[in-house]
């Protein structure tokens, strides 16, 4: 019985070295050519989530957890800690935006916060109590302007500054994990659980729901610049649409079968040139949209998970993660 077990285990070892010899080039990347990826350091061991700069390319903020507001006036190189005279709760900021200098940031438990001056003075905008779930998303649109979205996909606009909201979608979608809206208006939300998805377009009266393209959960979703919807899986599974579609997605590729478990999102920086942060300091690139993929090994080392990556132009970008992790895209190193 013993032996049998044996030559098992043998057998197995040896699968599993054919597979990796044969396969070697996916199953851990090679480095990239370029890393022009540096970290940043800030007073803050705060969870980061969201970024928008105001009509002036060097003026930024950073949302996050424990009421955390980051600014920076040099475009990124350094950030500072700006205090809100809050109450006593504490609020995880969960998006952050812009519209010139008018400013707009939704929290957990249910806050919004609103400037007009850039973020000078902030102030508190007063929600219903029967507001259905909790202000998730902010996009800011124009002067006086901006829509709001909650956690369970109920949808508002305001034209007059926030002191009244009109409802854009009949009922809700469920508890999701995370929510995107594109360029011209249209969301796409992944269920809390990742067993589906939602889109909606401006015009619409209810969320669309749509099964996921396999067995494995999502974990994300959102638009690339063309205004077509990427997915991230679990087990490391990217797809991107071949249309605008909400339904027309390629064939599922796993960039690396070695450690991509945990690929958490996606932005592009052209049109061919995309980056996908995870977990453990994982971030990796594709220069050809997606064909072929390789890693960014310079941040390897960063003890953080990457949740975020956010380009606000192609010489631009940044990646947020936790205990206050901020990478800043240096267009020099490219």
């Amino acid at each position: 019985m013993h032996a049998a077990l044996d030559w098992l285990k043998r057998g197995l070892i040896a699968l599993v070295a054919i597979v990796l010899l044969s396969g070697c080039s996916s199953y851990f990347l090679a480095d990239a050519a370029v890393h022009p990826w540096r970290v940043v350091q800030v007073p803050t061991e705060a969870t980061l989530s969201d970024l928008a700069f105001t009509e002036n390319a060097d003026h930024g903020w950073i949302a996050g957890s424990r009421n955390t507001l980051l600014e920076t006036r040099d475009g990124g190189e350094t950030w500072t800690i700006r205090e809100l005279a809050l109450d006593d709760q504490p609020y995880t900021f969960t998006s952050i935006d812009f519209a010139g200098n008018e400013g707009w940031v939704t929290g957990i438990p249910s806050i919004l916060l609103h400037t007009e001056d850039g973020g000078q003075s902030w102030e508190k905008v007063p929600l219903s109590e029967e507001l259905p779930g909790t202000p998730f998303l902010v996009t800011a649109l124009e002067s006086k302007s901006a829509e709001m979205a909650t956690d369970i996909g109920a949808i508002y606009r305001t034209t007059d500054g926030g002191r009244t909201w009109k409802a854009l979608v009949q009922g809700a979608v469920g508890v999701v994990r995370n929510m995107t809206r594109s360029e011209d208006g249209r969301y796409v939300a992944v269920s809390s659980r990742g067993n589906f998805y939602s889109t909606w377009a401006p015009g619409q009266d209810e969320w669309i729901p749509h099964n996921r393209q396999n067995s494995r959960r999502l974990q994300n979703m959102g638009f690339d610049q063309a205004g077509k919807l990427w997915a991230i899986a679990r087990g490391g599974q990217v797809r991107f649409s071949n249309s605008r579609a909400s339904d027309d997605f390629t064939e599922a590729v796993s960039p690396e079968f070695g450690s991509s478990w945990g690929l958490l999102d996606m932005a592009f920086r052209t049109k061919d040139e995309v980056w996908v942060t995870g977990g453990g300091g994982n971030l990796i690139v594709s220069f050809d949209g997606g064909q072929t993929w390789s890693k960014d090994m310079a941040v390897n080392d960063v003890p953080s998970n990457f949740y975020r990556i956010i380009f606000t132009g192609p010489e631009k970008g940044f990646v947020l993660g936790q205990q206050g992790t901020i990478l800043r895209y240096d267009p020099s190193l490219a």
